[in-house]
């Protein structure tokens, strides 16, 4: 697998503050306010990776941009998906449930990747959050 745009366990501290900053106060899971914790755990993990990706020395992997654009003249671009709930009664409660998530991608192991994160902190809220990261090599 190819290097990360930033060491792993420093994904897994942007990652776990950005859901934290997004979702940390929620008490339950309100479908109404996903696409705001969406965006706002997407946009701060971005931000930081590409802040971080794109300083120091020709050692460390770059984000790929074109020529003469600087990374802070980007704004990340954000898709979110949120399927409408198929049962809720809009109360705070926490149940059991199942989760299953794949992926799979044909890509150069040598420059692309991809890293997966499941952050603990939505579990006693009825959230399941879990963050991927892919990045390609052009």
């Amino acid at each position: 697998m190819a290097s990360p745009p930033v060491a792993f366990n420093r994904l897994k501290q942007i990652a776990n503050d950005a859901c934290q900053n997004a979702i940390g106060s929620a008490e339950y899971y309100d479908h109404s306010k996903t696409e705001e914790w969406n965006s706002t755990i997407i946009n701060s993990i971005l931000k930081a990776v590409i802040a971080e990706s794109t300083t120091g020395g020709a050692s460390r992997l770059q984000l790929n941009k074109p020529k003469g654009t600087a990374a802070q003249d980007e704004e990340p671009q954000v898709t979110t998906s949120a399927e409408e709930p198929k049962s809720t009664d809009n109360k705070p409660h926490v149940g059991r449930r199942g989760m299953h998530s794949a992926t799979g991608a044909f890509w150069d192991e040598k420059r692309d990747g991809m890293w997966s994160f499941k952050y603990d902190g939505g579990e006693g809220k009825g959230m399941d959050v879990v963050v991927m990261l892919i990045w390609i090599g052009i």
